[in-house]
């Protein structure tokens, strides 16, 4: 599924401030930290379905308001950053929607079940001999 030929451009609200990340003195005087925010809610690109499984499994990511917060700050580039950002929501997104495989119950083989057990047996007599013996016979 690729989202990006759905344009979410025209849905994403950007905002520029002061970067944390490197750059010296440019820090102080540039914005190039880049913070992304999609109302999941209000998106008309996304269907019903999509909303909720994208709510569930990015809950952390999301605000009270219902956005999905991004940030990039890591170059000194405010275009690079945005580009970063872009980038990364669209990985979010990819990731989130991809159907999770059921887990098929299976039980523990023969082998396995005699190995795991001779194994406690061997740990069994090594602690009991590690016991004081009794010096009173």
């Amino acid at each position: 599924m690729d989202f990006r030929e759905r344009n979410f451009q025209d849905e994403f609200v950007f905002q520029a401030s002061r970067s944390s990340g490197p750059g010296g003195q440019n820090v102080n005087k540039v914005s190039s930290k880049v913070e992304l925010r999609f109302n999941i809610a209000s998106s008309a690109l996304l269907t019903d379905d999509e909303k909720i499984i994208i709510g569930d499994k990015l809950f952390n990511k999301i605000n009270k308001s219902g956005e999905l917060v991004l940030i990039a700050q890591t170059d000194r580039s405010q275009l690079k950053n945005k580009e970063k950002v872009i980038e990364k929501f669209y990985l979010l997104l990819e990731k989130a929607l991809i159907p999770q495989k059921k887990r098929h119950k299976t039980k523990p083989t023969k082998a396995s079940i005699e190995k795991r057990l001779v194994s406690k047996k061997v740990k069994s007599l090594i602690k009991s001999a590690r016991k004081d013996v009794d010096l009173m016979n």
